[in-house]
């Protein structure tokens, strides 16, 4: 067989788990927050200029598998993630994913990497960047409500950029509560485990919600709800999935990242159609209001949204080159003559 090493041309930047945690690393955890939190704000401030689409879904009853695709006109990304809430019990990850970057002139990949750390990562990234606009002034004390794979990477975003100082935490699974307050310990976050979301709440400015069940579920009633505070529902994230009593949303001014899904997705499918929202886009370049009162209740449903993806992916583009944490591999055939690629083929062939 006549072998031949790949050109440049064919060569694709990867970024495997194991290097995307040597980048984390590298950086440093809260560090690699807030620069995913500036390259998230950055392109919601460039709004206008993206693709937008409801992600594209195909469920199942263990779970979903879905692709999120966006674009700026200059370069194309999507994600293709799952989630399936019963994996844990045989030993596997709720959530996957990988995603890739390419150049929307010549069509060509420029980025490949796994997304199932970078989701998490930039999922907290995310409600950070939400929870700076929204939360109560001075907030500190957070409840984190489900403490799987998610809470520790939501906890370290808000403290690295909201100042959090204390989380509370509370999960059905004990076993959950006793993991993310063992990763935590050290960090810098007091760490506080509770027997109960009602206990999680007290005194915190902050409620994160993080549950896996793909069902209808009440994990917050309305009468656990206080004024002033801040709900950051992230585990709501497709239909038929919910975690808050629809009395909470009509006292709650709701803000979203893209109503076209969330509708579908989120907290808000369990209202009317027409129900005022915010977008988060419109708040970060001033076209609309964050929170107007300390008393007001503001909700983030946040079900995750493509954008968010593609500011994760170019974030890890851009720390490529200064940090070589990444392999190349060979994705693209490149033939001598871009018309023959039987020829390609044939100079492979065995001898």
């Amino acid at each position: 067989m006549t072998q031949t090493a790949p050109s440049e041309k064919a060569l694709v930047p990867f970024v495997s788990v194991d290097n995307m945690m040597r980048l984390i690393h590298r950086i440093g955890i809260e560090e690699m927050l807030r620069g995913l939190a500036e390259y998230i704000e950055a392109d919601f401030k460039r709004w206008h200029l993206f693709d937008k689409t409801p992600r594209v879904a195909s469920h199942s009853a263990e779970g979903v598998i879905e692709l999120m695709p966006t674009s700026d006109g200059e370069v194309y990304g999507f994600k293709y993630v799952n989630g399936h809430p019963k994996n844990t019990a045989d030993g596997l990850q709720t959530v996957t994913a990988f995603g890739l970057l390419a150049d929307v002139a010549s069509g060509y990949p420029v980025l490949l990497s796994e997304m199932t750390m970078l989701t998490a990562m930039r999922t907290a990234a995310t409600s950070a960047v939400v929870a700076r606009l929204l939360a109560p002034r001075a907030s500190t004390v957070m409840a984190m409500i489900g403490n799987g794979a998610q809470s520790e990477f939501q906890t370290l975003a808000m403290k690295a950029i909201c100042g959090l100082e204390e989380v509370r935490l509370f999960d059905i699974d004990a076993e959950a509560t006793r993991k993310c307050a063992a990763n935590l310990a050290g960090l810098g976050v007091t760490v506080t485990e509770c027997s109960s979301a009602e206990e999680a709440i007290l005194g915190a400015q902050i409620i994160t919600t993080c549950t896996a069940d793909k069902q209808y579920a009440t994990i917050l009633t309305d009468n656990m709800i206080g004024s002033g505070v801040h709900i950051n529902a992230i585990g709501g994230d497709c239909p038929g999935k919910t975690e808050l009593a629809p009395a909470i949303l009509h006292r709650a001014e709701i803000f979203v990242e893209y109503p076209e899904q969330t509708r579908i997705e989120g907290e808000i499918q369990q209202l009317a159609d027409d129900h005022p929202v915010t977008e988060i886009w419109q708040v970060l370049t001033g076209k609309a209001e964050g929170r107007r009162a300390e008393e007001q209740i503001t909700l983030f449903d946040s079900v995750g949204f493509a954008i968010e993806d593609f500011s994760a992916l170019r974030y890890v583009r851009d720390q490529l080159d200064r940090t070589g944490l990444y392999d190349a591999l060979d994705m693209l055939a490149d033939p001598d003559d871009p018309r023959d690629l039987f020829g390609m083929l044939q100079r492979s062939r065995p001898s």
